[in-house]
């Protein structure tokens, strides 16, 4: 009886292989499409009146190049600003590729600025600016159990075949992991593996409290599991389609992180814009 195992298959479909009539093969075109950053200027007179929110977001720019260099985040406190200080930060700082949702109480919502490493934070009583690799919060609930992992007890149904020995080495890693080390990735793209052991995974993992997006050509999502430590990444095309899935034992995948260099270029380009619109 043959299993019901997902193997990705190499080297076939169409244009994969060369016709009877010997002409060149035909290949599909790639993507030419990606986010690229485009400096934008908010749509607002500036005066005197908005001069708190203009030195609040230079404090913010130095704190991004700050954090570059290895400073702890910083935050900004947005809740006392007026209407009109706040729409301006709001403005300035746009929607980037990344948004998250802490789960708890309060809920969390960060939404990345244009400007990579700069976060605004919403809760209930939170209005703020974070200024970081990832927003402290993030990384603090990640491993909070909103579905306890129920680890190798899980219930096996007929059909998980595989899914035991991933997580055996999943809890192993999970239980050596400290900050710093290299990231271990199981890469189920690569496996076989039944639905029955995707399902088995899934309770025996459970649910954290971190789910992210990062959005570019396609989506990456990013979620917490219930084992310290264990998160589920998957990329999709730009279709939805799933195009890799695996699990990464680390603090925190470095897809949703800003790099060191995005922190200080992110200062550098925020002056600018404040410069320009003095």
């Amino acid at each position: 009886m043959v299993s019901n195992f997902h193997l990705p298959p190499m080297g076939y479909g169409p244009g994969s292989q060369q016709d009877e009539t010997g002409e060149e093969l035909q290949y599909m075109p790639m993507p030419q499409d990606m986010r690229t950053y485009h400096t934008h200027y908010p749509d607002m007179e500036i005066d005197e009146n908005l001069r708190p929110a203009m030195e609040l977001m230079a404090a913010v720019a130095g704190a991004a190049k700050a954090c570059g260099e290895g400073a702890a985040n910083q935050t900004f406190d947005l809740s006392d600003l007026d209407a009109e200080n706040r729409r301006l930060i709001a403005e300035t700082m746009g929607q980037g590729e990344v948004s998250m949702k802490m789960h708890g109480i309060p809920a969390v919502a960060a939404q990345e600025s244009v400007f990579a490493g700069i976060w605004v934070m919403k809760a209930a009583g939170m209005d703020m600016i974070e200024v970081g690799p990832s927003p402290t919060v993030a990384r603090d609930r990640a491993f909070n159990p909103r579905r306890a992992a129920l680890g190798t007890d899980a219930p096996k149904a007929p059909g998980v075949l595989n899914a035991p020995p991933l997580m055996v080495e999943l809890q192993d890693k999970s239980a050596g992991y400290q900050i710093g080390d290299e990231v271990h990735v199981i890469n189920l793209t690569l496996l076989p593996h039944t639905e029955q052991d995707l399902e088995w995974l899934d309770k025996a993992l459970g649910q954290g409290a971190t789910d992210i997006l990062s959005r570019g050509y396609g989506n990456c999502r990013v979620t917490a599991t219930a084992l310290p430590n264990v998160w589920r990444v998957q990329f999709f095309n730009s279709m939805d389609v799933l195009i890799l899935d695996t699990f990464e034992v680390t603090a925190i995948p470095e897809v949703t992180v800003a790099a060191p260099e995005d922190l200080i270029d992110s200062g550098e380009r925020l002056v600018e814009v404040l410069e320009a619109i003095r």
